[in-house]
């Protein structure tokens, strides 16, 4: 049985990677600032689920990791064996309206928890990377093998970044690291800021929808599930130091994993799916391309299926109803 330090716990992907790592007899030290990005009330029922079946395995704490002092203060006397690192300041839209808050906690706080591993000698560390650090790559689909030089939003490039530093602190103290990055993730518990849950609430409620690029935008969508199977099992294995070379191009203990769908799903085919589980007809809104933002995102995992075994097996015909039988329910609907 092993401890492991999650950020970002009360976040989508963090609260279902703890409970995830819980039922399976692993203890979570679980820590987010609870930021209000978005509500807040979600985060805390997020949090509430995974104590709830966590028998005892499960401990919070309420920290901003990109507060240095706060952090060392909160994990003072608290022991772990590896860290999985989720908490970011998501959202590629946002990040033109509060640049500040990406450089704080994608720059700082991805600097804070590397000091943490080096402190104390971390047998493991994953962290999120972004699928948004392709830019506007016209190759599809997108392979970890690619250049990266020409983010689009300024959350790309701060999630770029967080790679370049982990490559620094792999080559310096050889600390093992895996970034992932993520394609698209939905399902229940979801973000509501992404497209899933905005489309969702709007047709039940009788709202246009809004639609950018006139609706000819692709997204690797990749169900919630199929993203803990991967991040459990690149948390189960660390990147030798052999000098040989790592998925990403690293000959450190450092590598870096596409973990999509491997499918590239038209919006339009999307909306359908939600029309159905709905059980009601979008009115939509059409709208132009949104600054930051690419038309495509399609995500080569040769690298995590060959090295790591990953096999997403959800698709979006089975995955978007699941998402919003949860919604209903979560609302009451």
């Amino acid at each position: 049985m092993a401890r492991v330090l999650v950020t970002g716990a009360a976040g989508f992907i963090g609260a279902a990677v703890a409970e995830r790592l819980c039922s399976r007899g692993d203890e979570v030290l679980g820590i987010d600032s609870l930021d209000n990005y978005y509500q807040v009330s979600l985060k805390e029922d997020r949090i509430a689920h995974v104590r709830e079946g966590a028998a005892g395995r499960f401990v919070f704490k309420r920290v901003d990791f990109s507060d240095w002092d706060a952090l060392s203060a909160a994990l003072e006397g608290e022991h772990f064996d590896s860290i999985i690192h989720l908490g970011a300041q998501a959202g590629v839209r946002y990040s033109l309206e509060n640049p500040h808050a990406y450089a704080q906690a994608n720059l700082m706080g991805h600097l804070n928890l590397l000091e943490v591993a080096r402190a104390r000698g971390t047998a493991h560390m994953v962290y999120a990377s972004s699928s948004s650090v392709y830019g506007g790559n016209d190759k599809l689909p997108f392979a970890v093998e690619d250049r990266v030089d020409h983010p689009v939003s300024l959350y790309a490039a701060t999630k770029r970044a967080d790679e370049l530093m982990s490559e620094t602190y792999a080559h310096l103290y050889r600390i093992p690291l895996t970034g992932l990055r993520f394609f698209t993730v939905y399902g229940p518990w979801g973000r509501p800021d992404m497209a899933l849950w905005l489309f969702t609430e709007a047709i039940l409620a009788g709202r246009p929808i809004k639609v950018f690029n006139q609706g000819e935008m692709w997204r690797d969508f990749t169900f919630i599930d199929d993203i803990v199977n991967g991040v459990v099992a690149c948390l189960d294995s660390p990147p030798a130091d052999n000098g040989e070379e790592k998925a990403g191009g690293s000959v450190k203990p450092h590598a870096l994993y596409n973990i999509g769908n491997h499918r590239s799903e038209k919006l339009t085919r999307v909306i359908e799916l939600i029309e159905e589980a709905c059980g009601k007809k979008a009115e939509v809104e059409l709208l132009p391309m949104q600054p930051g933002d690419v038309e495509k995102t399609y995500a080569d995992i040769d690298a995590i299926q060959r090295d790591i075994g990953y096999q997403p097996t959800t698709t979006i015909e089975q995955g978007i109803p699941r998402f919003v039988e949860w919604y209903r329910e979560y609302h009451g609907l």
